[in-house]
């Protein structure tokens, strides 16, 4: 995935309080007097992803380049690739980011509820990332 072919710019870095590896966004549509939510283009880089974290409305993915995991506390990790859309009901803890051996960019949808769009959480580990990356399908 090269930043030439991207659909959009990279962007700027994410915060490394939130954020394993490389990460960056490229806002695309803000939150204003028309709009409760935001729109970014995310990019994680091999191997990089969120911390655990929650939404108080909810959030919706929709990748567009590369492959990497979704996953919700207590369940199994979900492989999505370019056209795969999740949808994440809110105060579901979660994470996602690339996987170890592609990078990823997906279109995050992130509404807001009295001001909060996200509650961070702590990283995701290296155990809990290597147990997703070992998952054959």
């Amino acid at each position: 995935m090269s930043a030439e072919n991207s659909l959009f710019p990279l962007g700027q870095p994410l915060p490394q309080d939130w954020f394993t590896g490389e990460t960056f966004l490229t806002l695309l549509v803000g939150q204003d007097h028309n709009n409760e939510f935001s729109v970014g283009s995310v990019t994680f880089k091999v191997g990089a992803r969120t911390n655990w974290h929650t939404h108080p409305k909810g959030q919706v993915l929709i990748v567009i380049e590369g492959e990497g995991f979704y996953q919700e506390k207590g369940n199994p990790a979900r492989k999505i690739t370019k056209g795969d859309v999740v949808n994440i009901p809110e105060n579901i803890e979660h994470w996602h980011g690339a996987s170890n051996t592609s990078a990823m960019t997906h279109i995050a949808i992130t509404n807001f509820k009295e001001g909060v769009q996200v509650t961070w959480l702590q990283p995701v580990t290296t155990e809990e990332y290597a147990r997703v990356n070992q998952v054959t399908y």
